[in-house]
This record gives C-alpha cells, structure tokens and sequence, in this order.
C-alpha cells in the first residue's frame, strides 16, 4: 500500500503545472491542436485537382505597393544575387533588407528575431517599429 506523502502530492502538483504552463507556451507560440488544412501544392496529381490557379506560391511572393500607417511601402521581386530571397522591400524609397530563411519565412534588420509569412508582413512590422523614425539604409 502507498501513502500519499506531501513530498509526492507536491511532485505530482509541481509536474501538472510544468505540463499546463508548457502547453499553454506552445499555445502562444503557434502550435495548435486543431489540424491543419491540406496544402494546395501538394494535392497535384490528386482527384478534383482542376488545374494551377491558387498556385501564385511557386514563383516567389506576389508584389505589393501600399500605404501602410502613413508610410509608402512596396516590394517585388530582385534582381539581384538573390541569395536573400531575390525579393526588394521600400519604406518610403529606402531599402528595407530582408532575408527569406529555409522555412521560407522572411525577417528583416529591423525585426530580425521575429518572422513574418510575407514580405509584405515584415514591411508593415517594421513600419509600427520604426514609430515614425527614419530608415537609415545599410551601408
């Protein structure tokens, strides 16, 4: 027969916690529990496949031009050396480098510990840092 001692009530309190705070991280940080919806490019090939529109995904990101919190900002593909991703990015005619990472998430000198889907994503987080300040391009 096992006693319940305090010593093991406050281990299996101790281990429950760890295990909430944990799952309540992963939470936050992007894992979800719900499945996810199958990706278009990999269904090539598949019954009901009806051709390539929605597949704007294998040429790179699409260009964009807006203005975003008062600040002029657009992107379209380089011409470059491409080893950045070959993509441009402008905050009110300045070069905002970004960089594509293997997971194809994209991050910029301004926001570089946090990755963004779109370049266009990066361009409008650096915008709400930058708080109204100049960019001063990379020389």
């Amino acid at each position: 027969m096992s006693q319940l001692t305090r010593r093991r009530a406050l281990g299996a309190t101790a281990t429950v916690l760890t295990g909430l705070v944990l799952t309540g991280f992963a939470r936050t940080a992007g894992a979800s529990s719900e499945p996810r919806p199958a990706d278009p490019k990999h269904n090539a090939g598949h019954e009901g496949h009806t051709g390539h529109e929605g597949h704007a995904g294998h040429e790179g990101p699409q260009p964009f031009s807006e203005t975003y919190r008062g600040r002029h900002i657009e992107g379209a593909p380089s011409h470059g050396d491409g080893h950045h991703g070959g993509y441009a990015v402008q905050i009110d005619g300045e070069e905002l480098h970004v960089m594509q990472n293997a997971d194809s998430t994209w991050v910029s000198v301004i926001n570089h510990y946090e990755t963004f889907a779109t370049p266009r994503a990066v361009a409008r987080a650096a915008v709400i840092e930058l708080q109204g300040s100049e960019l001063v391009p990379l020389t």
